[in-house]
């Protein structure tokens, strides 16, 4: 029986929450089960939450293009679209900015979207993905609750430092994204000079009917560029929409962007026994374990006629795959499955795939769905409305199975199994991959952020810089005139115990 006296968290008629950070799963690795009522209620509310703006990525540009193979992948992939060196497919890519409204500028601190849809033969194939390999949280139950963090305080409509660094200094999982976000890579050039990454782990099946796990990478040609600090400001400024004009003016003018395509891919074999968890999109695999092969070639060479139309009321969805792709039991992947797509339906209505930019080209739709807000089309005219009918209407193709992937275990709650990996990588991204210049960078803009916030917040954060490298813990901590020996002391303490030494 729960007490009287203290506040239990509870679902939308009252029932109490039992645990509001681990996904119902089947097996500690998961897939997610549909019976988790809470996830599916919380990301229900979550979606249907702005109107009709978009939550996340609400301001973008966008523009069309193609997509074409370069290596042989069949080995690998069954995937029409990918079937032999020098296909090509139609494609319309949208990049975004992501927790700023649409009115927010260019040039803000946050990730960015790279979003692609393939008009494929066999229907359309969407990638929605962001310019760094990684992200904040692994756990779709967790969403709702750090994008609230990006947004404006509920009292004030203001944004609010301690909103976005309490969360995140309760939530260690997202020192790494927090890392690269910090650096000049939070604050792109333009949208031509930044990668794309699929961050989640997808899988790849082959007509032998054998799969394999791969990553996603699209490296620009056009090179990595970002603003500093004081660059990214004076750009505020002086120009808020400064990479949408930049996209346009540079297709505009014949100067067509684009980016080569570079897959990761690991076998089940090998991803059984590997060191870090290959489906926790708070890791990269080490280019080193893994090297990236290349691919294939994205171009963009042609602007939208109508940004309403075209980039307004384009919709991507994770879930929109093609025989020879597939997910894996990633759980925000799995959470994303749900979400974009319900997303869309809320937004733009049920019938949102009938238009033109997210219609199916080369591969019309065939099924039993009907009726709905803006049925425009001929609405399956005479013919049967469901299955299965021995009137002649589509019927499933058995050959198009996906493999199957063994899953086993209880359907539980779990929590993460290693949480000490929350600090290895980011600490070599801060030791390996950065520049003095670039650790010099990161500390001023850390600093610059995280000392707007109340001090016990600061305290909290700063330890977890200070067990993902001592040195960065340090250079924070003396920008913000923290006791250093205090750092190093919550940084010695638990989860939970930091947490309860640094409560208000």
């Amino acid at each position: 029986m729960m007490s009287k006296n203290k506040k239990h968290l509870t679902k939308a008629f009252g029932a109490t929450v039992s645990d509001d950070q681990n996904s119902m799963t089947a097996g500690v690795r998961g897939p997610v089960l549909i019976q988790d009522v809470h996830l599916l209620e919380k990301l229900g509310h979550f979606d249907r939450e702005r109107i009709p703006e978009r939550v996340v990525h609400a301001k973008g540009a966008g523009a069309h293009g193609y997509f074409e193979v370069t290596a042989d992948v069949t080995k690998y992939t069954m995937a029409d679209f990918l079937s032999k060196p020098g296909k090509k497919t139609d494609v319309f890519v949208r990049f975004s900015t992501v927790g700023g409204e649409k009115g927010s500028a260019d040039a803000e601190r946050d990730p960015r979207g790279f979003a692609i849809k393939f008009y494929t033969e066999d229907g359309n194939y969407d990638l929605v993905g962001n310019n760094t390999p990684v992200f904040f949280i692994r756990d779709p139950l967790k969403f709702p609750d750090f994008i609230h963090t990006q947004k404006r305080h509920p009292a004030t409509n203001l944004k609010d430092p301690d909103m976005f660094w309490d969360f995140l200094s309760l939530t260690p999982e997202s020192l790494h994204q927090v890392i690269i976000l910090f650096s000049d890579r939070g604050t792109p050039a333009t949208f031509r000079n930044m990668n794309g990454y699929s961050s989640h782990t997808y899988k790849w099946y082959n007509k032998k009917g054998e799969y394999f796990w791969v990553q996603y990478h699209f490296k620009t040609d056009q090179k990595i560029k970002n603003f500093t600090r004081d660059e990214a400001d004076a750009m505020k400024s002086k120009d808020p929409d400064h990479a949408t004009r930049d996209l346009y003016e540079s297709i505009e003018k014949g100067d067509f962007p684009s980016w080569t395509l570079e897959m990761q891919v690991m076998t089940p074999e090998q991803a059984k026994n590997y060191r870090f968890d290959i489906l926790d999109i708070t890791k990269v695999w080490p280019h080193g374990d893994f090297p990236p092969i290349k691919v294939g070639k994205l171009v963009l060479n042609r602007n939208p006629q109508n940004y309403f139309a075209e980039v307004e009321q384009s919709a991507f969805s994770p879930s929109n795959f093609v025989p020879g792709i597939g997910p894996s039991p990633d759980k925000m992947l799995q959470g994303r499955l749900f979400s974009y797509h319900d997303t869309h339906i809320h937004r733009l209505g049920p019938n949102y795939h009938l238009i033109p930019v997210n219609a199916p080209r080369n591969a019309p739709e065939m099924n039993y769905q009907r009726d709905g807000f803006m049925r425009v089309d001929a609405n399956g005219a005479g013919g049967p409305n469901y299955w299965p009918n021995s009137f002649g209407g589509p019927a499933p193709d058995k050959n198009l199975k996906e493999p199957p992937l063994k899953i086993e275990g209880d359907a539980d709650r779990f929590t993460y199994q290693h949480p000490n990996d929350d600090f290895i990588q980011p600490g070599d991204l801060y030791r390996k991959a950065m520049t003095d210049y670039d650790r010099t960078n990161l500390v001023g803009n850390i600093a610059g952020h995280l000392g707007k916030t109340q001090k016990r917040i600061q305290l909290r954060q700063t330890a977890l810089f200070y067990k993902a490298d001592k040195d960065l813990g340090r250079r924070v901590a003396e920008e913000l005139k923290l006791d250093v020996k205090q750092v190093e002391k919550l940084a010695a303490m638990s989860q939970d115990e930091r947490a309860a030494a640094t409560e208000k």
